[in-house]
Order: C-alpha cells, then structure tokens, then sequence
C-alpha cells in the first residue's frame, strides 16, 4: 500500500503547474501569453528572468522527489523507474491542465539528478552551453536529453534506469516537434541571459 501512495504522489507531484502558479501571482495567464507553455522557458520570456528560474527548479523538484522517495522506500529499480515516469507525465499531461502540460525537460533533469547525479551535471552543463552559444533552449533540450540516453547506455547504469532515459527522450522529442519544424525553417524564438 505505502509503495502504490508512492505512485500515486509521484504523478500527483508531477502534475503541479508550477508556472501557471507562479505567473498567476503576477496576474499572468501563461496559457495566452508568450508560447503558451506551462514551462520555465515561457516563465522566462513572459514574466522574469528570476521566477524562470524559481519554476525551473520547482520543475526539478517534481522528478527528483518522487525518485528519491521511491529510492528511500524500496531498491527495486523498476518500481523507482516507474516513479520518475509518472512524475514526468504528471507534468505532461496534467490532470489540473486538463491532461495538458510542459515539454518534460526540467522534471526530467530532476529525475536524473536523483538517479545518477554526475551524468545529470554532463547534460546540464551541454545544455547551458548550447543556450549560451546559439539562444535556442529547445536545441538544448534535444540534444541534452539524446546526449543523456547514450551516456546512460554507455555508463553502466541499471538498465531500467537506461530505458526510462530513452523513453523520456522520446516523449521530449516528440513534444519538441513544433520547435524542430522552427528550427528547420530559421523562426524558433531564442533567449538571453543578458537582454533585460
């Protein structure tokens, strides 16, 4: 019974819409505004820098607690991986979004950071130099996310842990379809850390 709560909070905690929280303290309805994206990019863009951020790491916080109570609870890893792929459809497909939701980038990070700290720092340092460089966070998120899966594949990992990474991937792939048609065709809006 205790390890099905897990489940359950685990896709619970996935589903929190931080970023329509947090713009909505600001009078912001992230849903019209920007990109229309519940995530920290978004946030970004359309309410601040700082409360991009701030929805970042609560973005986090929804893949790594899940896998790390899991982690606490039982050491079967497929119990664990099954955790941080709910936590990620939590936010997904959120149930207080009507089954809409975020692209799964930052709860995935989350999810990793649990799992295997050192590859999480890998992928996010690549990530930020690929924003730092060309501007595109979902070129970032693209090539963060295929960099993960074959350091998982190639690190010795749990191969649960591997094939959750995979499907992950490919669930943010596919959410990233309408940036890789923008991307291709030179219209894929960029951010800086520097503009105010």
């Amino acid at each position: 019974m205790a390890l099905f709560l897990i489940l359950i909070l685990s896709y619970f905690l996935g589903s929190i819409p931080f970023g329509m929280i947090v713009a909505g303290v600001k009078g912001i309805d992230l849903a019209k505004t920007g990109s229309g994206n519940i995530g920290a990019t978004n946030v970004f863009r359309s309410v601040g820098k700082g409360l991009g951020a701030l929805v970042f790491v609560l973005d986090m916080l929804k893949g790594f607690l899940p896998v790390y109570i899991a982690s606490a609870a039982s050491q079967n890893h497929y119990f664990i991986m099954l955790c941080g792929i709910l936590a990620i459809a939590g936010h997904m497909f959120s149930p207080f979004l009507k089954f809409k939701g975020g692209k799964g980038v930052a709860t995935g990070l989350g999810v990793i950071l649990a799992i295997a700290p050192h590859l999480f720092i890998l992928s996010f340092l690549l990530g930020i130099s690929i924003i730092t460089i060309t501007g595109y966070v979902s070129l970032a998120s693209i090539t963060g996310s295929v960099f993960l899966t074959i350091l998982m594949f190639r690190g010795g990992q749990p191969m649960p842990y591997v094939w959750m990474v995979f499907l992950i991937t490919v669930f943010i792939i596919y959410k990233h379809i309408p940036n890789i048609k923008r991307l291709l065709s030179g219209t894929e809006n960029k951010i800086s850390w520097f503009k105010s």
